[in-house]
């Protein structure tokens, strides 16, 4: 009976102490290391989330955690016209690339690298009906095989320019019969009548 008392009182001390240490700053917190979000809201404001659950930005945030999902003209999607981005210029593979993304969050002619490499530079130039209302971010690629290779990842980007909501605007404005288009148009306005978040 003693035994058990004894054992009793120290299974109940050893599950007090895990939930305890469970509760505590995690080893990563306290030496510093902080995950891609937590650096990204470091010096960027975040107004909400999109239905991914990614941070919505402040047009003012340079440093941004994105998904990034990828595409190619050799989808032959409809509406596509070959390998022409929606601003009418052919589409970038080289050491500056095309991206897509809602342009009422990152405007035409935004030029953007992923934080910590160099060498390639984004610049969003196109657009897709999948990325209106999210925070995410295209790549383009030139072949099916390297569109799959990339798949959906997440990274932090930082932004070299800001691109135009003028010259967005000004395109989609003949494009609103597409209901993505008319959507980003008028997500759009706002910020032009000085109503930036």
């Amino acid at each position: 009976m003693i035994m058990q008392s004894y054992l009793l009182k120290t299974a109940i001390a050893l599950a007090t102490a895990a939930a305890v240490s469970s509760c505590s700053p995690s080893d990563s917190a306290k030496s510093g290391i902080l995950s891609p979000v937590t650096q990204t809201v470091s010096n960027s404001k975040i107004i909400g989330k999109d239905k991914h659950g990614m941070p919505t930005y402040s047009d003012s945030s340079r440093s941004r955690y994105v998904r990034v999902t990828a595409y190619s003209h050799m989808e032959m999607e409809p509406g596509a016209p070959g390998r022409k981005n929606a601003a009418g210029t052919t589409l970038k593979y080289g050491s500056v690339r095309s991206a897509a993304a809602d342009w009422s969050r990152l405007p035409l002619g935004t030029t953007f690298r992923i934080k910590g490499t160099s060498g390639t530079t984004y610049v969003v130039d196109d657009y897709g009906s999948a990325l209106v209302g999210t925070n995410t971010v295209d790549f383009f690629f030139p072949s099916l095989s390297q569109m799959r290779r990339w798949g959906t990842r997440k990274v932090t980007i930082e932004i070299i320019k800001m691109g135009s909501f003028e010259r967005s605007s000004k395109l989609l404005k003949g494009r609103r019969h597409a209901s993505h288009c008319r959507k980003m148009y008028y997500a759009i306005q706002p910020k032009l009548n000085g109503n930036n978040y």
